[in-house]
């Protein structure tokens, strides 16, 4: 009976430990498991990295614009990101689905945005790639406008006013993408869902787009562990 009883301990210790779990995008340290692509640097001998690690906290410096974007690719997971920004308002986001660099406008990497930019948080921006939602005409505009190149409506709306915190509190973001499907929530209030997006997976992208953002978590969890 011992022995039984041993065996069943050893097995659901290691379905314990194969089950997938949070873990931190960002180490507090430094910036492995991401890679940088600000164009500027590629031509301006003296641009700076935007993207650096100061008091534990990845900070995006806002300037030269571009993205620090995860070497891996995700699907089916929720990302749980706390941010504000310290000093001026201003403007940033999270790319989600993210996938060819420089698509739009030589810039963005083909995703979905989750706004950042300060009283705007958790509209959705279409970027060489779509979603859908409800009560489009009037979150988006006439639908003969709508596009996801450059000059077309590619901004969908969020649900809410006032979400947001006063500048230089930290906000929470949460975003979950399941299937085609992407619901953000800030501070806790539902402000954004859409479905049937044009991706369902990618690799994750935060940007450095004019204003300085800090952030001192970035945890993703697999849906898969949401629910066991």
């Amino acid at each position: 009976m011992r022995k039984l009883i041993f065996i069943i301990c050893i097995a659901i210790m290691a379905t314990a430990c194969s089950s997938p779990t949070t873990k931190s995008l960002f180490n507090g340290t430094n910036l492995d498991g991401w890679h940088i692509d600000v164009p500027e640097m590629d031509t301006v001998p003296s641009a700076r990295n935007p993207f650096i690690v100061r008091d534990g906290n990845l900070v995006s410096l806002g300037t030269p614009q571009g993205h620090i974007i995860t070497d891996a690719v995700y699907e089916d997971f929720r990302l749980d990101i706390e941010y504000r920004f310290a000093g001026e308002p201003g403007n940033c986001g999270v790319l989600v689905f993210a996938s060819t660099p420089r698509s739009l406008y030589k810039m963005f990497p083909k995703s979905i945005e989750v706004q950042m930019m300060h009283e705007n948080a958790g509209d959705f921006w279409c970027i060489v790639q779509d979603i859908k939602t409800d009560d489009m005409v009037i979150r988006r505009g006439p639908k003969e406008e709508w596009g996801i190149t450059e000059g077309e409506k590619r901004r969908v709306l969020n649900l809410t006013d006032g979400s947001e915190k006063p500048l230089g509190e930290w906000n929470t973001m949460k975003i979950e993408c399941l299937n085609n499907q992407i619901k953000v929530w800030v501070n806790g209030d539902l402000v954004n869902y859409g479905y049937d997006a044009t991706a369902s997976s990618g690799q994750i992208a935060l940007q450095a787009e004019g204003a300085e953002v800090e952030f001192r978590k970035v945890d993703l969890t697999p849906i898969e562990a949401l629910s066991e």
